[in-house]
């Protein structure tokens, strides 16, 4: 799959070119952090044009309606053929003169068929992660539609094939002439920032710290993109793909949990996955092929400490396809820049079976410090005690690893890649 969608005459841009772009992985990264979607159609001759929940799951765009609706009865059948756009506004341009008021922005717009999604249990799948985008956990902890909620419910597949990438950044574009002139001119930049959450009557619980906007910012979902490895946000849209990805008894051998061989066995286990990241101690990723969108493993921190600037890298997973590939040098790479440099970590660790020398060999080369063993730490699946290995790395050690993995990257060749 080609990094850039094709340009087409509807695509294609006749004033301001350089605003225009066909990168997918911009396309990808604008519409899974936006939520302001509209969708445009005709009926009876007539342009449409409704605002709607979207979510991406790989290279298909999935829409929210009313089976009654005018979206939802126009699609029956053979589909409707739509325009989409997907914005962020990121600031308004304040200019000398009214002509050259502008925007900075990101935005998609999609053109194609949009088809109903009839499958029951493909539409729950979607209907899932719909939820989960407004609230990395949110499905979980909500009741499932019923069937007549299904039924009422229309969810609208598009294929991202006829994309483009509009945005503007910068600052104020005045004429020569008007530089002189005596007004303000400027960029006021906009941010979405969500407010405190105001409690239903009735509710006794705490709001959820998967809320947008809520809890510590160790545990916000951040979507981590690099050449070999994408890291997003775990979901249940990624179950079947780990199912098939991880299915090698070797990728769990010594894992302290029993393999999930079925969709519905990987679906509990991403769950609790999930689950411990409402209490603040984990957050986990799907890895992902940026090129064909592939699902190949799971990824985590884990044991987060924001008190003490600390927290664990483990649940690391990869289909043995990509061992020895840039995979797991990239993503630790990535989880280590996150930790050290975004969220300011004065520590990251890592736990391994004492017998796992693999994992032990390739955290090393990581650049970490073996720091000790914690005798009979926990449960093996099979019933017997796990002396597990701690590793560590500081930030004051953190400069020199981040230089060698890049080197290592760079340098590319299985030898290189051996961390994977």
């Amino acid at each position: 799959m080609s990094d850039l969608f094709t340009q087409t005459d509807r695509t294609t841009a006749t004033r301001y070119r350089d605003r225009m772009a066909y990168d997918r992985e911009a396309a990808h990264a604008i519409l899974d952090e936006a939520f302001d979607c509209s969708v445009a159609f005709v009926v009876d001759g007539e342009p449409r044009v409704l605002p709607t929940l979207h979510v991406r799951v790989g290279d298909t765009l999935y829409l929210h309606g009313s089976s009654g609706g005018r979206l939802g009865l126009s699609a029956r059948g053979e589909g409707v053929r739509v325009c989409v756009s997907v914005t962020l506004l990121d600031a308004i341009v304040y200019a000398r003169s009214q002509a050259h008021h502008s925007a900075n922005y990101r935005s998609v717009v999609v053109h194609g068929v949009a088809r109903p999604v009839s499958d029951p249990e493909k539409k729950l799948v979607v209907m899932r992660t719909l939820a989960d985008k407004v609230g990395a956990g949110r499905a979980a902890d909500t009741r499932p539609p019923n069937k007549k909620e299904l039924a009422e419910t229309a969810v609208l597949a598009l294929s991202l094939e006829e994309v483009s990438v509009r945005s503007r950044a910068g600052g104020v574009i005045d004429e020569p002439e008007d530089l002189s002139l005596p007004q303000w001119a400027g960029v006021l930049p906009v941010s979405r920032v969500f407010g405190p959450p105001v409690t239903d009557d009735g509710v006794a619980v705490a709001p959820p710290s998967y809320l947008p906007g809520g809890g510590s910012s160790w545990v916000k979902p951040v979507t981590l993109a690099g050449k070999h490895v994408r890291l997003e946000p775990l979901a249940p849209a990624h179950a079947a793909g780990l199912v098939e990805a991880l299915a090698d008894e070797e990728v769990w051998r010594y894992l302290p949990t029993l393999q999930p061989r079925t969709l519905d066995e990987m679906a509990i286990y991403l769950a609790d996955l999930r689950r411990r990241q409402w209490t603040g101690l984990q957050l986990p990723w799907a890895q992902v092929e940026p090129g064909t969108g592939t699902v190949i493993g799971v990824t985590s921190y884990h044991d987060i400490d924001p008190v003490n600037r600390s927290l664990a890298i483990g649940h690391t997973m990869v289909g043995r396809r990509w061992w020895r590939t840039g995979v797991n040098t990239e993503a630790k790479l990535m989880l280590l820049e996150h930790a050290f440099e975004t969220l300011g970590a004065e520590k990251v660790f890592w736990y391994t079976d004492i017998r796992n020398e693999r994992s032990q060999r390739a955290i090393a080369r990581l650049g970490a410090t073996r720091d000790g063993v914690i005798r009979r730490q926990r449960l093996r699946p099979d019933g017997t005690w796990r002396d597990t290995v701690l590793f560590a790395m500081t930030v004051e050690e953190w400069p020199a690893a981040a230089e060698r993995l890049r080197e290592r990257l760079a340098a590319g060749g299985p030898a290189a890649l051996a961390t994977a």
